[in-house]
């Protein structure tokens, strides 16, 4: 009887001390109790879903989303927490973010042309985005005229531009070398002297035209600033019939309607300076770095180089064309949102998204690593970019651009003096924008 007592006491024990054991171990996260192994999830959270942020932009070649789509899977896998979802708005692309936005449905982040801009910065629907800025996102790396595009009037910063496009002069080497030309026209005295040259006419008619002309205000806003113009003043009435404004413009009408020089592309039954240079119906055109690619696909014999575009007055001018990265002001996912624009705009998204040349970048520093800066072509697109003028005059711009654009062509086509033209292009405008207020 003792003896059994005692072995059960034994074995009494050595359970006390399995349990024990398997007590402690349990607490360590390391028992092998099925009950309470990690493998099965039981004693873990639920895994966190990644915040689904909307972006929203237009319609672009094949290209260009695959690329974005390279720049948005990269981004993902840095930032798994983030699920980005794009969709593409492929007509009335402002048209319906305005709707959306007036009906809280609009994206968290969008494309915003300059253009378009001040009039929703000051609807109040974008969301202020110096809060969300750090050092080492470095605003100082982009390109004055495009970043100042996207601030408000009180400087805050409502957008930061993706990429941009300035404009520069195209010159057919072949036809430069013909005339004995050895070099592109610096100024504006020596764009005139070296169109007369490059001319060609068969009796009366011009077969070549030296430069060939945009007679739209997206082109000419510059020569408008050449000799002290503006286009519209601080409460945005348009102000630009004004002899100052007219010095710049006159040089424009008069290389058509005088020199007989220029011409705009349907005098030679091309659609727009791209294809009249690539037919070889202008030795020179003032065109963007959308031209680059599109002429070497479509005229693979054209050999053609870029200038800076000539000075005039002796001041260096272009125009800028740049697109922003905006927030939805209502988002309610801001902070995912910022992560994602923040990288679409910061120098790794950004040399992914421009490395094709079909866009240049808005930061100095992509553009020299890319090597854009010295690039044959790109270079004087990308030195244009520290002066240029952007393609952006407050909210009453759509207004002007349309009486400019009128009355602008009534000049360039002899049916109207330049003078007549661009009073009853600011009457008009003016009338059209006090109705509006």
């Amino acid at each position: 009887m003792k003896k059994r007592f005692s072995t059960m006491l034994v074995l009494m024990l050595a359970l006390a001390l399995v349990v024990s054991a398997c007590g402690n171990n349990s607490k360590n996260g390391e028992s092998a109790s099925p009950s309470s192994s990690p493998s099965n999830g039981a004693s873990q959270p639920p895994a966190k879903e990644p915040v689904e942020v909307t972006l929203a932009g237009w319609g672009s070649s094949p290209e260009e989303q695959a690329l974005l789509q390279q720049v948005l899977d990269e981004f993902q896998a840095k930032n798994p927490d983030v699920k980005v979802k794009y969709e593409v708005i492929a007509d009335q692309y402002m048209d319906v973010i305005k709707t959306r936005l007036i009906g809280n449905e609009a994206p968290d982040v969008f494309y915003l042309d300059a253009f378009e801009a001040p009039g929703l910065i000051e609807k109040d629907v974008l969301e202020p985005l110096d809060g969300y800025v750090t050092p080492e996102f470095d605003i100082n790396d982009f390109e004055a005229p495009t970043i100042n595009a996207f601030k408000s009037a009180d400087g805050k910063m409502y957008g930061f531009p993706k990429d941009t496009s300035t404009l520069a002069l195209f010159y057919n080497k072949k036809m430069f070398a013909d005339a004995g030309i050895t070099a592109p026209p610096t100024t504006w005295d020596e764009l005139l002297s070296v169109s007369e040259k490059l001319t060609k006419k068969n009796g009366k008619k011009v077969e070549v035209y030296g430069l060939g002309q945009a007679p739209e205000l997206a082109r000419q806003m510059f020569m408008i600033n050449a000799f002290g113009g503006k286009l519209a003043d601080d409460q945005g009435m348009a102000a630009f019939a004004t002899p100052e404004a007219e010095k710049g413009l006159s040089l424009v009408i008069d290389q058509h309607t005088k020199a007989n020089t220029a011409g705009q592309p349907s005098d030679v039954g091309a659609g727009w300076g791209g294809e009249m240079f690539g037919q070889q119906k202008a030795a020179m055109v003032i065109e963007g770095n959308w031209a680059i690619p599109y002429i070497q696909t479509n005229f693979k014999d054209v050999d053609f180089g870029t200038a800076e575009v000539p000075t005039v007055n002796g001041k260096k001018g272009t125009m800028a064309f740049t697109v922003a990265y905006v927030m939805n002001k209502n988002s309610q996912k801001k902070e995912a949102a910022w992560k994602l624009l923040s990288y679409l705009t910061g120098k790794e998204g950004m040399k992914t998204w421009t490395s094709k040349g079909f866009a240049l970048p808005t930061r100095k520093s992509v553009s020299a690593e890319l090597g854009y800066d010295k690039d044959a072509l790109r270079g004087a697109l990308v030195a244009g970019s520290s002066y240029a003028t952007p393609w952006q005059a407050g909210s009453t711009l759509p207004t002007i651009m349309t009486n400019f654009n009128n009355q602008f062509v009534a000049a360039y086509t002899g049916g109207s003096s330049l003078t007549d033209a661009m009073k009853k292009a600011q009457e008009t405008a003016n009338k059209e924008i006090k109705a509006a207020q």
